[in-house]
């Protein structure tokens, strides 16, 4: 049995989706910056779908800027509000230690620049406290940016609330909303959102395409020169075919949200009923407020690595966190974050799964996770002196 349970990674562009790119790619190849019709025809397909991305979030279309994705999104985001916050007298920024490494670098990158940065600490149900950033907020905090959903352990933040706070103390505030967008319902007005990232290929778009929503009156800095396109704020002709794929994507996947939503949750459930089973294994973060794809496990006595190769072996497409960090050594910075120790965040296990994901293939999946872990404890020193009480066990 063939199984990909790595959606949190990328997702299987949908049938939609592919038809709408290619099309675009056959008959509406123009450049829209260009005057001529096939131009011109380019540029209004541009519009639409700005139309339709606007809509699916509730913000305007000249809110939406499209990008090659939703680490150049976050860029953007963290840069531009910096620069609104420096020319206030500004330079303190707010985030959490368990953001995507889109978001974590580039405020390193801020703090080289002179800003602070604070990182919230998360708690051990992997989410923020809406008390704690608002305690952490001072008279030159210029943003706060806060995921709606985390992209290893899948735990959705109290956004609505932390973005009602930034509100009322003037505060820009951005969230990453890649792994969220297409999954849960997002209101950029009823969540109190100035700006939001997102990318097409994790609803079932094309890779290298998304978008950035921005608030009308904030002010972008470039952080691509070149060209006017995008307003003058993001230089580089735009990608039609894959912004009309996505757009096609987000529109079939916010109109099928609540069944897909209701199935997904449903086998994420019934995997993490059985995945329980497992003697010295716990879930990663709050099991009812993650996404309805996620699972997030850590055994212990094993590594994770290995963990992946093995299921690979049979049929299992999985990971341990990030798709972004699978060269690192280093255990999951998220699961530091929630307070795991290193030997057991080392035995890390991320199954994402898909609207078309069956019960038999998630009883497939919790068979041969459990097959596999009692496997690789048959031959670790640390699980057996785990098992003869030279070390006691954590989970």
């Amino acid at each position: 049995m063939k199984i990909y349970a790595d959606n949190a990674a990328t997702t299987k562009m949908s049938r939609t989706a592919i038809d709408t790119m290619v099309k675009y790619m056959e008959e509406t190849y123009g450049n829209p910056s260009s005057l001529y019709m096939i131009g011109q025809e380019a540029k209004e397909a541009l519009e639409e779908a700005r139309g339709t991305v606007a809509k699916v979030i509730n913000a305007e279309p000249r809110e939406i800027i499209f990008t090659s994705g939703g680490s150049e999104a976050d860029n953007q985001a963290i840069v531009s509000a910096a620069a609104i916050g420096a020319k206030k007298g500004k330079k303190h920024i707010i985030s959490s230690a368990f953001e995507h490494h889109a978001a974590l670098h580039t405020l390193a990158k801020m703090e080289k620049e002179g800003f602070e940065v604070t990182l919230l600490d998360v708690h051990e149900d992997g989410l923020v406290r809406p008390e704690e950033v608002e305690a952490a907020i001072r008279d030159d905090t210029c943003l706060v940016t806060i995921m709606a959903a985390n992209n290893e352990i899948g735990t959705i933040q109290p956004i609505r609330e932390i973005g009602r706070i930034c509100r009322e103390h003037g505060v820009i505030f951005h969230t990453d909303a890649v792994q969220a967008i297409g999954h849960i319902k997002i209101d950029v007005k009823e969540d109190n959102i100035d700006m939001l990232s997102a990318s097409a290929h994790k609803f079932h778009g094309p890779k290298g395409t998304g978008f950035l929503y921005v608030k009308k009156g904030i002010t972008l800095t470039n952080i691509i020169e070149g060209g006017a396109q995008e307003r003058g704020k993001r230089a580089g002709t735009e990608n039609v075919p894959g912004i009309m794929a996505m757009a096609a994507a987000l529109k079939e996947a916010a109109e099928n949200m609540d069944s897909a939503a209701s199935h997904v949750r449903g086998m994420r459930d019934r995997l993490i009923a059985g995945l329980k089973e497992i003697p010295h294994s716990a879930i990663n973060g709050d099991e009812e407020k993650r996404l309805p794809s996620n699972v997030n496990f850590c055994f212990e006595g094993i590594e994770g690595e290995s963990l992946l190769l093995l299921l690979d072996q049979k049929g299992i497409s999985a990971s341990s966190g990030s798709a972004c960090t699978s060269g690192s050594l280093d255990p999951s910075h998220v699961l530091l974050a929630i307070g795991r120790v290193h030997d057991v965040a080392h035995g890390s296990l991320r199954l994402s799964l898909g609207e078309d994901t069956t019960e038999e293939e998630v009883d497939y999946l919790v068979k041969s996770v459990a097959e596999v872990v009692k496997y690789l404890r048959s031959f670790s020193p640390v699980w057996r002196d785990l098992e003869a009480g030279k070390t006691p066990h954590i989970l």
